[in-house]
């Protein structure tokens, strides 16, 4: 039997094509978190020693410098689980499912906020948190804006206030107020 076909491996062993796959991957996904901003390193909660690695990484200038300290961060990423970074880059890119479906209830409730105004009172009802005079104002400030073809300022506070009464599924609700500016909240 030669090395490359090598099909049937015993059950645990994997392939060192395979290996090489996985690692390469990780070092990948390396690449991806060092291209992101300190601050949102920081809310990721890495552990310390990738962490310091990214920080050095971003400080190299030499080609063989980056090279190397992008292999180590993917040596040091063989030691954790990799799928709670991959599903956070998913977030701060916008392509998790889960993520979407939160921005569009957040949407949804805009709508309803603006169109009726016994919305108001279910949105406080089910959000006890939220400030029911602040949530008026905005709503009130939004259509007067609306009315008006003014900047819609108010309007993105609305869906602010919004998204920081409802958190995010799967996060705590601080992080999912300290998560970037949604585009949605952001470009109407």
């Amino acid at each position: 039997m030669t090395d490359y076909q090598n099909d049937s491996l015993p059950d645990g062993m994997v392939s060192k094509s395979q290996r090489k796959r996985d690692m390469d991957a990780l070092q990948d996904l390396g690449k991806e978190l060092v291209e992101l901003s300190k601050d949102t390193l920081k809310k990721m909660q890495l552990p310390e020693d990738l962490l310091t690695a990214i920080l050095d990484y971003k400080r190299f200038t030499a080609h063989g410098a980056l090279r190397r300290q992008l292999q180590y961060i993917g040596k040091l990423m063989r030691d954790i689980d990799p799928e709670p970074i991959r599903q956070y880059l998913l977030v701060i890119k916008g392509e998790s499912a889960e993520h979407i479906a939160w921005q569009h209830l957040l949407e949804r409730w805009r709508e309803r906020l603006m169109s009726d105004d016994k919305m108001s009172a279910a949105f406080i009802n089910d959000f006890p948190g939220t400030d029911p005079q602040q949530l008026r104002t905005l709503i009130r400030n939004a259509r007067k804006e609306q009315a008006e073809n003014k900047p819609p300022k108010s309007f993105r506070l609305l869906f602010q206030l919004i998204k920081q009464a409802i958190p995010e599924p799967g996060k705590p609700r601080q992080q999912a107020d300290a998560t970037e500016d949604d585009a949605y909240g952001e470009d109407e």
